[in-house]
């Protein structure tokens, strides 16, 4: 009963840690964008958070471990009701680590980060209430799909398929998703000019710069949680790899930023920092402190690259986030196949994997996303990006005593 206490305590204090994830996402993205749209996108993001608790209470966590199922479509039944022992009483120690309302809520938390994800990408012109119906089909319904394939023991997992915390069961899932939105919803008013990506400077880069602090320290309970339990070892390796790959990631993104643009770009270094962290999270626990540090160096490479990319084919992406959770989330899935302890994990089953989530999410999300476009529409109008959905679309400034004038 002791350990059994000790693991459940160090599952809550994770699942508190990922919930203030939540914080931090906000803030990266008001920070990267302009004033105008700030009560936008923190409207999205705690619609996001609370929205996806009770989607994932109604039918996504039963959707994500059906049990015994098929291997790609499962259900075991809506709402939640913890297992009971063989003497009729609750079952606190149902999977043998930390009980089963503890599991429910951790498992939680991770739901709504990938509708998050794409809060992000599509910031500053999306309709709020086509994003809304959005969240709650793909947090709903597709995200706990596609994680029963790996996590709920699906035929992923029974292949082999490795995804310790979620760089593509979460940041995967939810980059594809916002890649698919990004395209069909267009680049914001005056992004490309000539061709040319034009820079759209974010308000409030302090801001931004907390916000990173804060997802990383986030990332202590999103991969220290998914050990499942408080095993001293695991947990301390898991977490050293963790802090390690997203150093890297974050000085290999500013140096290679300013051998290519000539200067120490702050922004750079904050989404390497975030490409480290989405790499190592495949296999934080079956990597060296060595491989850590490769992979999240090839990650901060990788932002560098992925940013200018994205510009170059016209798709506009404010806060950086496909490169971060799409682009390092393929890699970190990848280079488990290359760098894991585990000779189990192979690189042809890795990319299987990827392949399998690319399909599907690509799918889903173009048929939400292209059904709302030709239904209620997507974008909101040119004057009301032009003068801030927080007016149009809220009714209300975030800085009411410092109004800018931003066109």
């Amino acid at each position: 009963m002791e350990l059994l206490t000790i693991n459940n305590v160090w599952m809550m204090i994770c699942t508190a840690l990922v919930f203030f994830m939540h914080t931090g996402f906000a803030f990266l993205e008001i920070g990267l964008t302009r004033q105008k749209n700030t009560i936008n996108i923190l409207f999205k993001n705690i619609f996001i958070i609370t929205a996806g608790l009770l989607l994932y209470y109604i039918g996504g966590f039963n959707l994500m471990y059906p049990g015994e199922f098929n291997g790609f479509l499962g259900f075991a039944g809506f709402g939640i009701d913890a297992p009971l022992a063989a003497s009729g009483t609750l079952d606190l120690a149902y999977n043998g680590g930390y009980t089963y309302w503890t599991d429910f809520l951790f498992q939680g938390m991770f739901a709504a980060t990938a509708a998050t994800i794409v809060s992000g990408a599509v910031a500053e012109r999306m309709k709020i209430g086509a994003f809304m119906i959005f969240t709650i089909l793909y947090v709903g319904i597709i995200y706990p799909i596609a994680g029963s394939w790996k996590w709920g023991g699906g035929f992923l997992d029974q292949m082999g398929f490795y995804d310790f915390a979620g760089s593509t069961l979460v940041h995967s899932v939810g980059g594809w998703a916002a890649l698919v939105a990004v395209w069909l919803l267009g680049p914001r008013i005056g992004k490309f000019k000539n061709g040319i990506a034009q820079a759209i400077p974010g308000h409030n880069i302090p801001l931004a710069t907390a916000g990173v602090l804060i997802l990383w320290l986030g990332w202590f309970g999103f991969n220290g949680g998914s050990v499942l339990s408080a095993d001293p070892e695991l947990t301390s390796l898991t977490l050293v790899t963790t802090c390690l790959a997203a150093a890297a990631g974050g000085i290999i993104a500013a140096s290679v930023s300013l051998i290519r643009y000539k200067n120490l770009d702050l922004t750079m270094f904050l989404n390497g920092i975030l490409g480290g962290l989405v790499g190592i999270t495949a296999g934080a626990d079956v990597m060296t402190p060595e491989s850590a540090i490769l992979i999240g160096a090839i990650a901060g490479a990788l932002i560098v690259f992925a940013v200018s990319f994205i510009d170059a084919i016209k798709l506009d992406d404010p806060v950086g986030a496909i490169a971060v959770h799409l682009i390092c989330g393929i890699w970190g899935t990848l280079a488990v196949g290359i760098f894991s302890t585990n000779p189990e994990h192979t690189f042809l089953i890795q990319l299987t994997g990827v392949a399998c989530y690319a399909a599907f999410c690509i799918l889903a999300s173009f048929l939400i996303i292209f059904t709302l476009k030709k239904t209620i529409g997507i974008r909101v109008s040119e004057k009301e990006e032009l003068e801030g959905l927080d007016a149009h679309e809220h009714g209300m400034d975030s800085y009411p005593d410092f109004r800018l004038n931003e066109h």
